[in-house]
């Protein structure tokens, strides 16, 4: 199949693609109702950003989606967005953007194809079963393209895949190797069976922290579907605001978006809420993939000692136990999570510099940083939790 054959067309709105096509590309495995691997790039997530507000005018995140069709027929898509700074984001490249402008050059606006606000591992560049390296091909070098077309600093591709960073590097793009802290389920009966697997401290340390937890004097709820009404989001609103406003200065986020997804979404929701004296007072939000339990937000109103670990972390290790997931992706950052049987994770990204000189500098920067990000895994792993018998299982 030539290159000629695939037409590259850029859509302002989720809309001008249509969710059918969309999601033929972005999660086959849902076509007879099962759950999509990624939540995050399936048609009604990025509609609700967009629907919402959290997207578009005003936020630095303008849409620019991809597709790529033979003969009419949409083969592989991409959300892409011009951005006008590096906010919401996680794979931080505020650095290269001052040694840019420093240099003379305008760094913003740049194209960023990525699910916003969303460090969360998974497909970037989806392409219908059967056309995977036509398709992604296709979508990089129409990106490449638009990149080179409209005179702009740089194209990111932000939390892909291995095997997206793999082809893209082999098609001279920069391949970075970033680290996340994500749990693995060993089959674990329950969440003893998982204390089994750690050391005597590490595993009396995570029973005092949840005893103190869960003795702040109310009660721990689980919602999802139809049990989330209307007060749990509002209460859940304000922790993110609280959150938003002390993390980045406002929220990314709009309240319409949290309505849009209980809409749409809500049966990929679980919402743990902590109650006191009959007032909700913290929360956090994850998403349900195909195979991993993806915690997203947190807040509080009320301050009590490990409640955020019960609630974020354990509470998570939890639900995945019962639902038979592979793993709980928790978020950027954190290496207070790795006593917590959250493990040091590579994690990817693809960077395209239109400047070659530059392009030269990142790609020397980038080699260094992977070996650092290798050793750094290798020793974290080395003080993780587990016991040494079960180190390299966990790997």
């Amino acid at each position: 199949m030539s290159a000629q054959q695939i037409e590259i067309r850029v859509a302002s709105r989720l809309a001008e693609i249509g969710q059918a096509d969309w999601d033929a590309c972005a999660c086959p495995e849902a076509v007879d109702g099962g759950r999509p691997r990624d939540p995050f790039t399936t048609y009604r997530f990025l509609s609700a950003l967009e629907e919402s507000g959290s997207v578009g005018p005003g936020t630095g995140w303008q849409p620019q989606y991809l597709s790529a069709a033979i003969d009419g027929r949409v083969i592989a898509v991409a959300p892409l967005y011009a951005k006008s700074h590096s906010q919401g984001e996680y794979i931080f490249d505020h650095s290269w953007a001052h040694a840019y402008e420093r240099a003379g050059g305008r760094y913003y606006p740049k194209l960023q194809i990525a699910v916003p606000h969303t460090p969360a591992t998974g497909r970037r560049l989806l392409a219908r079963p059967g056309f995977g390296q036509s398709g992604v091909a296709a979508l990089l070098q129409g990106a490449v393209q638009l990149t080179e077309n409209n005179d702009l600093s740089s194209l990111h591709v932000t939390f892909c895949t291995e095997a997206e960073a793999e082809q893209g590097a082999q098609m001279g793009l920069l391949r970075r190797k970033s680290q996340q802290f994500h749990w693995r389920n060993a089959d674990y009966a329950d969440f003893d069976d998982f204390l089994n697997s750690l050391s005597s401290r590490k595993r009396k340390n995570i029973r005092k922290e949840r005893a103190q937890a869960n003795s702040f004097g109310g009660s721990i709820h689980s919602f999802t579907g139809d049990q989330i009404e209307p007060e749990h989001w509002d209460a859940f609103w304000t922790f993110y605001q609280d959150t938003g406003a002390r993390k980045w200065g406002s929220p990314y986020l709009t309240r319409q978006f949290f309505d849009i997804a209980q809409e749409n979404m809500r049966d990929d929701i679980i919402l743990v809420l902590a109650e006191r004296e009959g007032r909700w007072i913290a929360g956090a939000l994850n998403f349900i993939g195909a195979q991993a339990l993806y915690g997203r937000y947190w807040g509080c109103v009320e301050h009590h000692p490990f409640l955020h670990f019960e609630l974020c972390y354990y509470r998570a290790i939890d639900l995945a136990i019962a639902r038979g997931l592979a793993s709980v992706e928790a978020g950027a950052q954190g290496e207070h999570k790795l006593a917590r049987g959250y493990l040091p994770t590579p994690t990817w990204s693809l960077h395209f510099m239109r400047d070659a000189g530059f392009a030269r500098a990142v790609d020397e920067y980038l080699r260094a940083e992977r070996a650092a990000v290798d050793e750094e895994i290798n020793v974290l792993t080395e003080y993780g939790p587990f016991k040494r018998i079960n180190i390299e299982e966990q790997q």
